[in-house]
């Protein structure tokens, strides 16, 4: 046995947690060393796969816990007291009373984290002793284990529908081709379907996995939570190198899908894990109240200070002016009298202790229970449910929702925030020559006219039946149509319920973008080519759509079950049915009747708006025969024979681009039948196959803004490579078709100039265009590039470097085939919502990587822009340019804004551009390259301020990292409350950026939601979110802050006046136990209820005027002498609350606490009356609880006084509250006292809403109209403009 150094073990377990010097990660298999002791494998400094998200231990609870409270400074100010009450000299009160209210706090609190430790406790025994399986050596066979068990090296295997338990390297499938299919729901909350490929060369299909003879070195990156990045390379005992990426990585918390089993090394386990490193928990900000509301805190430290101040110098003097000590001042153990300095000295510490309420301690544990009240009330907001989606609003941010009545800037993104992310395919544009689809279009004015509730997603699964049998469209379409309907209507509510559940098994699979009615005239040319030379630019453009893509291909019968029970959804042919009737009826059925003349060999074309039952019936049709391809027909056949039957294929694309594409190549018979990681197989319009050998794939990013795949052709056996991407990616990478003088008069220039002019005409019409080209690569270039690939795939070091390299050089020489335009429809109420957000004052941006031609239009369409505005738009690749641009036009902002009668909330606009009557507004449009030259150092502050002039700013061309950038500098230079709305990952930088961040659980996925603090459905939702229950949170927490504030210094200056009156001793005329109960029981719930539940103004109001919003812009609910103000109320309070009682007992012979007793009272009664003055919206619950609180102060206090006889020695407070409630007199005081306290305020409250009415005491006045008056005064209040200038229709 060998003796290790103790320093060594030490230095060894830091190093598991982190070695800044290692670069990379080693892993080896286990098996091995799969008898050595664990610290003597190789792969020991690597965490275990057993995860802990609880703080705390059984033994180590109180302690930490105490320590994490006593993060906060109150806690520490309380507690500190409470031990200075100990000290004899300083002490107020019975020391270990004075212990009660911060115990009772800390207790609390630490229960509530206790029970959620606990929970989260639970929920990782349960996932650590999950069985999994793992090799053993021994066994030679995979062996039942738990989670925890899985250690970095071992091979692990996972069957279909198991979550994966690490993150493993796949080394196996059962998959045929190499693959597995994953679902990352439970990570990122896309339920498409990840492919997922062996490393190449460890994988033989038809033998069994063999962990035992694996004998290569992993090396791998260090653990990140970048979950689209992973690289790494497979090191043989030869020193031969195979590298992979992340589509070979299983990631943990995933999910196996139509895979049988798969198989690989772990590579990283727990904490060290992706989905762990992604997980941050909710979010933790600090809101703008909490801010202002820390720096009165210590406005009240101070205060608190010159009073403690007052009471130690009152004391030094009271001392001073006994011509000899008094008989009451009782000398120390010594027979010594303390000096007065000193006794003045002790008594500033003792005053502190008495007079310590002073600071608000219960204000913060009140804040979050208001907050969690608030947060419940939003998520419960029924017009905030999606039915669709069977979602509710998401409040992932718990402490910032009074920040959502303070948004000032809003910045949002277009596809899939402003528009529904549905793309539909509308024109295209091959070798020049337009096809506009005139009859899809006409198919898509009536989906646009029909319910929307008819878009369903359509997944069926094994053994489900059909929503509607073929017997029962039978009798829908032959038999009594008003029974017909009735089935329609019930179908779809059952319909709309189901796919309430069961939203989103296949994403971007509704009719709307499944469905393409073909163009005439471009059927007519396919089927000329397919006819003569089976080649052809047009089979090419389609083969592109067909093949450049990363959609995987699942049957409608794939079980996907889920680990909790199925879910079942429907097809409806409700709409379908309509649709048929709605073309008859209108005359439009004669064109579906004049396009049976594309039949193809005794095919007829269909309906396009039948169900389509079998899709595979055209699988046997003849294959094309070319005596060069006699093997790879016979191969298509063995791929057509397996896939003929009556399944129907579905297709399960990452982008609903892709989507639309593939479809539309389907609508007009190129249809991907079959997609392995090695093949693509694509089925003609006349049935026959190509099978493509897939050389290498060269994947969309941000920077390219193009993909590009790259195949052999089975007939030809040429290497062709088809690309997709934006304009610009592929024309500036069509050689020199634009450069070279000599080719002005050529087909490439001339197809290249119309195909421009066309993009730029779909771009005008709001379509999102995407270019096709193809290039031809012989067999040495294709060999040389392909070993640069091989080495760049295997690097560590600058590997995405490298890869970029080689993919720009591959991808240029272009041959242009086409472009295609594609409609992302507005969503619901996007117009209206943004002409709410700006009655509301806030200025509206879009950031969005469209084109501007696009992107302006749309902005028009959603009336972010409006055809009256004044828009600047800055395009520009000179800086000297643009700084003269923005110069020019700043100063002729400057001359409008500075001329006489100019009003200044015009911004800048004289009245010869809009006229009297009419608001008007400024618009900015600039592209990427130009934002990019303004956020410079030296032009950054002039576009600040151009930006100010401007209503609307619409930001084209722009890469996820500038948006980050534009809200950080518009949010830290003009120093306002921002808002960022997104749908998609490239929106994360953006929405982290902003003060608030709102993610819409669209399309792509959920990382935007996960990166959010708000998560909502529809951008119309963003209207209600802010208006209403923005308004109303911020209004609820400002006014229950300031009257917290005030309830707690009216309550301490009794005991400050008082001291006046005793010699400043910090004697208290009210029992402790009673000050106590006071904040903690007697005042606690109103204004916690009233933080919750008060309505200033109702919701429909402020969605109404949305100019009511203005008041939490301006923070006007909580200023500085908001606070001031209700500081000096609270002191005259406290005054007319001490005096008047003491100018009616004075001069009896009453005690101590029968005098502090009527003060108790009335300071109680004023302190709810002045809420009750507040309180605009009364229901059952403010009353029971007002009344309530009444009632148990009396009850509570009749008991104590009755059964406490010595509680608090040396006072005694028996029987002192019953003698009092039996004198007239304490009545006629707490009637006069309460009444003289709160007629200042209340009169400030009627003179004001007489003679200087706020807006929403105006708009509480409108509530009280009937709907008719009320609509007409709103309309008013608007003014002429609103009146006269309805808004049009969204488009």
């Amino acid at each position: 046995m060998t003796w290790t150094n103790p320093l060594t073990l030490l230095r060894q377990g830091w190093t598991r947690h982190w070695n800044p010097e290692r670069p990379v990660r080693t892993v080896v298999s286990n098996l091995p060393f799969e008898d050595l002791k664990k610290r003597e494998q190789p792969n020991r400094q690597y965490e275990g796969n057993a995860i802990k998200t609880n703080k705390y231990r059984l033994w180590s609870f109180i302690p930490m816990n105490l320590f994490e409270q006593f993060h906060r400074m109150a806690n520490i100010y309380f507690v500190g007291l409470a031990i200075l009450n100990f000290v004899p000299v300083v002490n107020a009160f019975q020391p270990e009373v004075a212990l009660i209210p911060i115990c009772i706090i800390l207790a609390l609190t630490a229960v509530k984290d206790g029970w959620e430790d606990f929970r989260r406790y639970q929920t990782d025994q349960q996932l650590n002793n999950t069985p999994c399986f793992i090799f053993s050596r021994k066994q030679m066979c995979f062996v039942e284990r738990r989670w925890k068990d899985v250690r970095v090296g071992d091979f692990v295997r996972v069957l279909s529908n198991e979550i994966i338990p690490a993150d493993i390297l796949l080394l196996h499938t059962s998959d045929p081709n190499g693959v597995c299919h994953m679902e990352t729901s439970n990570l990122d909350g896309e339920t498409s379907l990840k492919q997922r490929k062996v490393v190449p060369g460890f994988s033989t299909l038809g033998e069994p996995f063999q962990p035992h003879t694996f004998d290569s070195t992993v090396v791998c990156e260090n653990p990140n939570n970048n979950l689209n990045l992973f690289k790494g390379y497979v090191e043989r005992p030869d020193k031969r190198r195979t590298g992979f990426g992340i589509d070979s990585l299983l990631l943990r918390g995933c999910m196996v899908r139509n895979t049988d089993d798969a198989a690989g090394i772990v590579v990283y386990t727990g904490h060290e894990t992706k989905s762990m490193l992604n997980n941050s928990g909710p979010r933790y900000k600090r809101s703008k109240i909490e801010r202002k509301m820390n720096t009165d805190v210590l406005f009240c430290v101070v205060l608190l200070f010159f009073m403690c101040l007052i009471g130690a110098l009152g004391h030094a003097i009271w001392l001073e002016s006994f011509p000899s000590i008094p008989s009451y001042i009782v000398p120390d153990s010594n027979g010594n009298y303390t000096p007065s300095v000193l006794s003045g000295f002790y008594m500033f510490f003792t005053m502190i202790i008495l007079l310590q309420v002073m600071i608000p301690v219960s204000l913060y544990v009140s804040i979050e229970l208001v907050k969690m009240g608030q947060i419940f009330f939003i998520t419960q907001d029924v017009e905030l449910y999606d039915e669709e989606l069977d979602r509710r609003v998401q409040c992932r941010a718990l402490n910032i929702t009074e920040d959502l009545g303070q948004i000032q800037y809003v910045f949002s993104d277009k596809t899939g925030t402003l528009t529904e992310n549905k793309m539909v395919f509308r024109r295209c544009s091959i070798m020049g020559t337009e096809y506009c689809h005139e009859e899809n279009a006409a198919r898509l004015a009536v989906i646009n006219g029909a319910n929307e509730e008819e878009e369903v997603t359509i997944y069926q699964q094994t053994k489900l039946p059909s929503l509607f049998p073929l017997e029962e469209l039978q009798d829908i379409h032959t038999g009594d149509e008003n029974q017909a309907n009735a089935q329609v209507t019930a179908a779809n509510q059952r319909r709309s319920r189901e796919a309430a559940g069961a939203q989103s098994d296949m994403a971007f699979s509704s009719p709307l973008e499944t469905v393409v009615v073909p163009d005439r005239k471009l059927m007519l040319e396919v089927d000329r080519e397919m006819a003569s030379i089976q080649t052809g630019p047009y089979l090419d453009f389609f083969l592109a759509l067909a093949v450049c893509n990363t959609v995987l291909l699942s049957s409608v019968t794939a079980q996907r079950q889920r680990v909790k029970g199925r879910r079942s959804s429907s097809y409806s042919g409700g709409s379908f049915h309509n649709m048929r009737q709605w073309f008859r009826k209108c005359g439009l059925g004669k064109v579906f009747t004049s396009m049976r003349f594309f039949k193809r060999r005794g095919e007829t074309l269909r309906d396009p708006f039948s169900i389509d039952e079998d899709e595979s019936d055209g699988f046997h049709s003849s294959d094309v025969s070319d005596a060069t391809g006699q093997k790879d027909i016979s191969s298509e056949r063995k791929v057509k024979s397996g896939l003929s039957g009556s399944e129907e294929m579905c297709y399960e694309a990452h982008s609903p681009d892709e989507a639309a594409l593939i479809h539309a190549a389907k609508a007009y018979g190129f249809t991907m039948v079959e997609r392995t990681p090695h093949y693509v197989t694509v089925k003609l319009p006349d049935g026959a196959l190509l099978k493509f050998e897939v050389l290498d794939i060269l994947t969309f990013d941000s920077t390219r803004r193009r993909m590009s795949i790259i195949v052999r052709h089975p007939h030809t056996k040429e290497i062709i490579m088809y690309t997709k991407g934006a304009d610009s990616a592929i024309m500036e990478r069509l050689g020199n078709v634009f450069t070279d003088m000599s080719q002005v008069y050529s087909e490439a220039k001339q197809t290249a100039v119309k195909t421009q002019r066309d993009l730029d005409m779909y771009a005008r019409n709001g379509l999102r265009t995407l270019c096709f080209a193809k290039k031809v690569i012989s067999e040495q270039e294709f060999r040389a590039w392909s070993a640069l690939r091989q080495e760049a795939l295997s690097a560590i070091d600058e590997k995405e470097e490298r890869l970029m390299e080689t993919a720009n050089f591959i991808e240029s020489s272009f041959t242009l085939l086409g472009a295609t335009g594609i409609e992302d429809r507005l969503q619901e109420s996007v117009p209206e919502t943004i002409q709410a957000l700006r009655r509301a004052g806030m200025q509206v941006w879009v950031l969005t990587g469209d084109k501007p031609e696009t992107a302006i239009n749309i902005a028009y369409s959603c009336k972010l822009l409006e055809h009256e505005d004044l828009v600047f738009t800055f395009s520009t690749n000179r800086k000297s340019v643009f700084k003269m641009r923005v110069e020019d036009t700043l100063g002729e902002l400057r001359r409008s804004t500075l001329s006489p009668g100019a009003d200044p909330q015009f911004r800048g606009y004289s009245s010869a551009f809009t006229g009297p009557l009419m608001e008007p507004s400024i618009g900015l449009v600039i592209d990427g390259s130009t934002l990019s030259m303004a956020m410079s150092d030296e032009l950054v502050e002039q576009f600040v301020e151009l930006c100010k002039h401007c209503r609307a700013v619409l930001c084209c061309r722009v890469t996820p990292l500038q948006k980050s950038a534009v809200v950080k500098l518009i949010r830290q230079k003009l120093r306002v409350m921002t808002l960022a709305v997104g749908d998609g990952a490239n929106d994360v930088n953006m929405i982290q950026a902003a003060d608030v961040g709102i993610g819409v659980s669209g399309q792509e996925g959920m990382q935007a939601v996960m990166a959010s603090d708000f998560a909502i459905t529809r951008f119309k939702h963003l209207q209600r979110l802010l208006l209403v229950h923005g308004h109303w949170c911020y209004s609820r927490l400002a006014n229950m802050v300031i009257y917290f504030f005030y309830k707690n210094v009216a309550y301490v200056n009794l005991l400050f006046w008082y001291q006046f009156f005793c010699g400043f001793s910090a004697t208290a005329m009210i029992d402790y136990w009673l000050m106590i109960f006071f904040n903690l029981f007697f005042t606690s719930a109103p204004p916690i209820m009233f933080g919750i539940m008060e309505k200033e103004v109702s919701d429909s109001t402020l969605l109404s005027l949305p100019e009511l919003y203005k008041r939490g812009q301006h923070s006007e609910g909580y200023r500085r002498s908001t606070f001031w103000i209700a500081i000096l109320d609270a002191f005259y309070q406290s005054l007319v609350c001490f005096f008047i009682p003491y100018w009616t007992y004075n001069g009896s012979d009453i005690g101590i606490f029968a005098f502090g007793t009527p003060m108790n009272t009335v300071s109680l009664f004023t302190i709810i009356l002045h809420l009750a003055i507040e309180i605009k919206s009364w229901t059952v619950v403010h009353w029971v609880i007002m009344i309530g609180s009444v009632l148990v102060y009396f009850i509570v206090t009749l008991a104590y006084s009755a059964i406490c006889i010595s509680c608090n020695p040396p006072s005694d407070p028996y029987w002192i509250m019953h003698k009092q409630m039996a004198d007239p007199m304490f009545y006629l005081v707490c009637i006069l006292t309460t009444v003289v306290a709160l007629l200042p305020r209340y009169t400030l409250h009627v003179l004001r809403g007489t003679l200087a009415p706020s807006p929403h005491l105006r708009a509480r006045q409108l509530e009280r109209l009937s709907p008719s008056h009320r609509e007409q005064r709103i309309r008013e209040w608007r003014g002429l403009r609103d009146t006269c200038i309805s808004p049009s229709p969204s488009a």
